[in-house]
């Protein structure tokens, strides 16, 4: 199912000048640099800004998903739900507001950065220096939509693969370390006994 027919896009807020981030008060912002490469979701702690009379369509609360329109790579993160308070979407970042009766958002973020979808979204690329996902691309992006069931097995199943990448990246640090340690002894005792000779 093409993914204008599952939710509501739109292009986050684009910024009339320089932005300068306040020490406190104003308005949350999530911009390109708070959406990572993998597309873990963002947040909690976005810089504010002075940032009057902003439509709603700006804002997202949580359950959106927002993704990153340019350069590489062209990731998608779902928004926690609920955000202790709205947060402007600043451009070049998209807003993606799901049908949550069909899609969780979750589910969403994760089918747009798998490698055949991210794929697709490359042909459709503009630009050289600065590559640009058109919107009308994003807009036509088909995306397999199982029942909500199956969705939050696949988030959950993800989450877990995830996190077992990460344990066993841990894992292979840790043994280059001990193995380091365990040769360096090695090349120590054998340099004492040279010495002792």
């Amino acid at each position: 199912m093409r993914l204008a027919e599952l939710s509501d896009i739109h292009s986050g807020y684009t910024a009339r000048g320089r932005l300068d981030p306040l020490p406190e008060g104003g308005v949350p912002a999530l911009q390109l640099r708070d959406v990572g490469a993998s597309g873990e979701a963002p947040g909690p702690d976005f810089q504010r800004y002075d940032l009057d009379k902003l439509s709603d369509r700006y804002l997202v609360r949580g359950g959106e998903v927002v993704f990153r329109s340019r350069g590489e790579p062209n990731a998608a993160a779902a928004i926690p739900d609920p955000l202790p308070e709205p947060v402007v979407v600043i451009v070049p970042l998209v807003i993606i507001r799901p049908n949550r009766d069909r899609v969780l958002p979750e589910y969403l973020a994760w089918a747009i950065n798998q490698p055949d979808a991210q794929r697709r979204l490359c042909a459709e690329a503009q630009g050289t220096s600065l590559r640009m996902i058109p919107m009308v691309a994003l807009e036509g992006l088909e995306i397999a939509v199982p029942d909500l069931l199956t969705q939050r097995r696949i988030i959950d199943l993800a989450a877990l693969a995830r996190q077992e990448g990460q344990l066993l990246r841990q894992l292979a640090a840790r043994r280059e370390t001990l193995v380091s340690a365990v040769l360096v002894d090695a090349a120590k005792a054998a340099d004492q006994k040279e010495i002792a000779r």
